[in-house]
């Protein structure tokens, strides 16, 4: 929670601060997690899980496809600490992510907030492709820019 909280203040991510950080990391719908750690500390942390409401990759990536949305696998939660930044922990933890979920014969996909710029250029450096960019309705009050990538088949 350290870590999260601290990427949250420094980068805005999560967007909205979850109420439950520790239940907001384990989603109902995670297949599983990983951290990174360096130096006997978690420095990052990546989840991979089931299509869930609101997820728009997997309904785009399954429609070009002409699949089925199950057939995806929901790359989230991706934060490195500032400190541990530019090392490749973020490239490896989704690299985890993209290993499992082709193990379990799916196909990695995500959203990104469209401010979050490192984030997508991280994405795009690694070779996903961005199927779209929408607007999505958070609450009442907060419309949300959202990228949505796959990743290279």
């Amino acid at each position: 929670m350290r870590v999260l909280a601290e990427v949250h203040r420094r980068d805005g991510y999560p967007v909205n601060w979850p109420d439950q950080p520790a239940e907001w990391l384990s989603q109902t719908s995670l297949l599983r997690s990983w951290v990174a750690g360096l130096g006997g500390r978690v420095v990052g942390h990546v989840s991979l899980s089931r299509s869930g409401e609101g997820d728009l990759a997997p309904g785009l990536w399954s429609g070009r496809n002409g699949t089925s949305a199950a057939e995806t696998a929901v790359v989230s939660r991706l934060f490195v600490a500032p400190e541990a930044r530019g090392h490749g922990f973020g490239a490896l933890l989704i690299g985890r992510a993209v290993e499992e979920s082709r193990r379990r014969a799916l196909h990695p996909v995500l959203d990104v907030v469209a401010s979050d710029t490192a984030a997508a250029a991280l994405y795009e450096r690694l070779g996903w492709e961005r199927l779209a960019t929408v607007e999505q309705r958070w609450s009442p009050s907060q419309l949300v820019t959202v990228h949505c990538y796959a990743a290279a088949s």
